[in-house]
């Protein structure tokens, strides 16, 4: 996951709104998000078993985006796609279970990780100390820091603003946002270490290219009756749409 946006209690009939672009190399395998045995909803990484977005049946979600850091990569680390499933099995209180990740996950590339539920949700990172709570409010994360204000970041949660602003329940807005292709401007960009045709291309919320690129783009909702729905749609390398899966179910708190 490059790309999230989540609205906390700030939208009068979903308690909870995430809004995110999955980016990786187009051949890395991946399976389209189902229900796992472990009883939480995801995509899955065919490459090394993990996933990076997925909800619980009992309302707790979880998602991960990577730390853009070049020049600190271990190839030997583990994946940091296992993070998701632990969190959503995780029985203890979000922040415990956010901080038991962030412990485990030392040994890890750089990481966010972002959990929840629809009443509260946190933010740990193992290039931060701690687990900071999120205020009611829209947050947004990309491959720095929670709330760092890339352009894709900002672009996203305007327009994720915007869609709250109107007080539709239709969230098919979103998937516009996130399907945005327009390339920052040079004076924009942030300084990751990467060339600069990669700062460009990856400056867009939604990255088309041969070999890199969004491979999916995700909208949770879930209601403050309870009732979650979770889409995902994935993209061939052109950007075009090849797939949508759907699921529906009502949270068992």
């Amino acid at each position: 996951m490059c790309l999230a946006v989540v609205a906390l209690d700030s939208h009068h009939r979903y308690a909870l709104v995430v809004a995110a672009n999955r980016d990786e190399f187009h051949a890395r395998p991946a399976a389209p998000a189902a229900w796992w045995e472990a009883g939480f909803v995801a995509g899955r990484d065919l490459a090394a078993g993990g996933t990076w977005l997925g909800v619980s049946r009992g309302g707790r979600f979880a998602f991960l985006t990577n730390v853009r850091e070049p020049h600190r990569v271990d190839r030997a680390a583990p994946s940091r796609g296992t993070l998701v499933p632990d969190v959503l099995r995780d029985h203890g209180s979000i922040e415990q279970a956010l901080e038991r990740a962030r412990v485990s996950g030392a040994r890890h590339n750089g990481f966010n990780l972002v959990a929840g539920d629809p009443d509260a949700a946190a933010w740990t990172s193992n290039r931060a100390d701690g687990v900071v709570p999120l205020a009611p409010g829209v947050h947004g994360l990309s491959n720095a820091l929670l709330d760092a204000p890339w352009p894709k970041v900002l672009r996203t949660e305007a327009a994720v603003d915007a869609w709250l602003d109107t007080g539709q329940d239709d969230p098919e807005p979103l998937f516009a946002a996130l399907g945005d292709r327009a390339i920052a401007a040079d004076a924009e960009l942030p300084s990751t270490g990467v060339p600069l045709e990669w700062e460009r291309l990856l400056s867009a919320p939604f990255i088309v290219s041969a070999s890199y690129g969004t491979r999916c783009s995700t909208v949770l909702t879930i209601d403050r009756a309870g009732h979650a729905r979770f889409v995902e749609r994935t993209f061939d390398p052109s950007g075009n749409l090849d797939g949508e899966v759907e699921h529906r179910f009502d949270v068992d708190r």
